[in-house]
Parts: structure tokens; C-alpha cells; sequence
């Protein structure tokens, strides 16, 4: 797995998420388990197929967590370079075509949220911006073909 570069409320963020998990969300688990086996026979409840396969989603998601976590390196955002698109910059992007701009953050995948405008660097749109400066087009392969993008500001 690759190294996953975040901001420190990103990596407070999904440290709440996964502590959150591995106590509440076992509890929770461990008790419809309990509940489902009440019910009498294993072989024929439905109910504890269910209650397994939560407990089984949920260790698989505290896994991935744990992953994300063993390859977080935090990043300090006073020592990055605006020169340049990097991870955890702000890139004002207009469409050449019609006009349209927009900002988005780079950050890592895991604390990627398009409602707040904060795009993965792994993504079509946030590799087609990686290295780029102001001025420069970045063409971005769409499903409905290529777009171009002329980087306006990159800030903080």
C-alpha cells in the first residue's frame, strides 16, 4: 500500500472514526449477536447470518483503517511550496471550454469529500493538476472526453 500523506485533522478525523468503531461498533455487533442467538436455532436465523455478516463488514473496515493508518505520514501544510500543484494545495481550475471555475484541495484519499471540495490526488482530476503552475492546462481524461483546465491560483 502507498504511502497516504493527510493533514493532522484529517488523520484526528479518522482516528475518531476508527476508535468509534473498534469500541461502539463492536459493542453494538457483539450485542445483536447475543440478541440473535436467543432466538434459538443457529441454522435457520436469519437474524445471525445477519448479526455475523455486520461483525464481518465492520472488522474488514477497522482493517482497512489500520492500513490507512500504518502508512499516514501527517503533513505540515507552513512547509509546502505553492509554486506548484502539490497534495494538501488549494487549485482554482477554470474549464477553457466554457468558462466554469472552481477550487478544489488535494488530499489523500481517505479524506477526500467532494462536498467540501476536496479532491484525492489519485483521482482523473487531481493527477491531471499534480505539478502544474499557475497558467498552465491540465487536460483531464472525462468519460465524455478530454476537458482542459487552466490553473488560475494555488494557495494554502
Amino acid at each position: 500500500m502507498s504511502i497516504s500523506y493527510m493533514t493532522q485533522e484529517g488523520y484526528e478525523k479518522l482516528r475518531a472514526e476508527l476508535d468509534e468503531l473498534k469500541t461502539k461498533g463492536r459493542e453494538d455487533v457483539a450485542k445483536a449477536i447475543a440478541e440473535a442467538r436467543e432466538k434459538g436455532d443457529l441454522s435457520e436465523n436469519a437474524e445471525y447470518d445477519a448479526a455475523k455478516n455486520a461483525q464481518g463488514m465492520l472488522e474488514l473496515k477497522i482493517n482497512e483503517l489500520e492500513k490507512v493508518f500504518a502508512n499516514a505520514r501527517i503533513i505540515d501544510e507552513s512547509q509546502l511550496d505553492t509554486s506548484k500543484v502539490t497534495v494538501l494545495t488549494n487549485v482554482t481550475i477554470k474549464n477553457v471550454k466554457n468558462g466554469a471555475e472552481v477550487t478544489y484541495k488535494l488530499v489523500a484519499e481517505a479524506e477526500a469529500n467532494l462536498k467540501e471540495k476536496k479532491i484525492s490526488i489519485s483521482s482523473p482530476i487531481g493527477q491531471g493538476l499534480l505539478g502544474k503552475e499557475v497558467g498552465d492546462i491540465a487536460t483531464i481524461q472525462t468519460p465524455s472526453g478530454p476537458v482542459d483546465f487552466r490553473i488560475l491560483n494555488i494557495s494554502l
